[in-house]
């Protein structure tokens, strides 16, 4: 930046020049730069003439606006969500492997199909004279001269093609039960209507349950946020949503969603036995949203991973047991020298106050020690 000065003449003194004795007004002179205002030079010299200088208005300052400085981002490893952590890592399953609806057919056409297949048998078999003989007085004198021959054969193979289909795919659907079906191991769609259905016969029917589900789990290791070994028992509570990925998608979604469970207690830190209600919610929180994350590309919807039983592990109980009952204590004791100190000082206050007692700081001192031990002695023999 370029700073511009006017030219300043030589300092004369008062006493030399015609006109010594009376002092000549110093004109106004002034420093600008492009980021200040106008600035009297008498100021910056700190001088102030018998008259005042002329009146300058400043001029508003014009500084360059200077962008802030960019601050670097800085991720922390231990405060970042877990759920972003989880979503990372997250398996992926094949795009193509999901649920879509399969073709079905009431019920009623199946039947009405087996029935015609049966009637058709029926027909062939009066047409070729091989009804049994109460049949075939039932039914009259058969058309044809007797025997089977390749036209009746024709019409009896596409009579029995159409009752079994008709009757073998016949499927009841179940509320809350599904059927994934696959021919020759194509994916073929999903079932999940109830009632009489019918569905081709030549389909692999793999019967799936999507109602809500739970289950208890054994004890899994665990540690808390001090890295204290413990043994957390679980409630899961998780349901099917995507059939087809559930069955194509994992070998064993049951099995794998147990293992999402103990990974996901490797990764968070559970809450000792006896916290607060606030740190049991976090652990529930966190281990939902981890096993969610690790089981939703398989279909299967985890609604709550909810700890039930939280126990330290057999190799530190006692350590640890003691250790809380020592808290405890500690706690104990700190709250009776408080309550007693409260006591002895609310005592000697009302017995001054009241007149009963001038002490000096000696007697003072010795009246505030004995009345600790005798509060003292008597919580300690009430048991308190």
């Amino acid at each position: 930046m370029t700073t511009t000065t006017s030219h300043i003449p030589e300092h004369v003194p008062e006493s030399e020049g015609p006109d010594a004795g009376v002092a000549a007004p110093r004109p106004a002179r002034l420093i600008h730069t492009e980021s200040t205002t106008e600035i009297p030079v008498h100021l910056l010299f700190r001088e102030e003439p018998s008259d005042p200088p002329a009146e300058v208005k400043p001029r508003p300052a014009v500084v360059a606006h200077r962008p802030p400085p960019e601050r670097p981002e800085t991720e922390d490893r231990d405060t970042r969500d877990i759920g972003v952590r989880a979503r990372a890592s997250a398996p992926r399953v094949d795009p193509e492997i999901v649920e879509r609806p399969a073709r079905v057919l009431p019920g009623i056409a199946g039947v009405l199909a087996g029935v015609c297949g049966a009637a058709g048998c029926a027909v062939t078999a009066w047409w070729a004279g091989v009804l049994p003989p109460f049949a075939a007085a039932a039914f009259g004198p058969s058309a044809g001269a007797g025997g089977l021959g390749p036209a009746q054969w024709a019409a009896f193979a596409g009579a029995g093609a159409l009752g079994l289909f008709g009757f073998g795919g016949l499927a009841r659907g179940r509320t809350g039960r599904a059927w994934v079906l696959e021919l020759f191991g194509r994916y073929r769609g999903t079932v999940r209507g109830t009632g009489l259905l019918w569905v081709n016969p030549l389909l692999l029917r793999r019967r799936v349950d999507v109602r809500l589900r739970h289950w208890r789990g054994e004890p899994f290791p665990a540690a808390d946020r001090g890295g204290v070994a413990l043994r957390v028992s679980l409630l899961v509570v998780w349901r099917v949503r995507d059939t087809a990925r559930a069955t194509l998608g994992v070998e064993d979604h049951e099995g794998y969603l147990r293992a999402c469970v103990e990974a996901a207690l490797l990764r968070v830190p559970v809450a000792a036995p006896g916290a607060g209600r606030g740190a049991v919610q976090a652990t529930q929180d966190a281990l939902t949203r981890l096993v969610a994350t690790d089981a939703g590309p398989v279909g299967v919807e985890v609604c709550a991973v909810r700890p039930l039983r939280v126990e330290y592990a057999p190799e530190v109980a006692a350590a640890m047991h003691r250790r809380r009952i020592a808290a405890l204590d500690a706690r104990h004791r700190a709250s009776v020298v408080g309550s007693v100190v409260d006591s002895v000082e609310d005592t000697v206050t009302r017995l001054t106050m009241r007149g009963l007692l001038d002490l000096d700081d000696d007697e003072r001192q010795v009246l505030v020690k004995d009345l600790t031990v005798a509060f003292c002695a008597g919580r300690g023999e009430a048991g308190v």
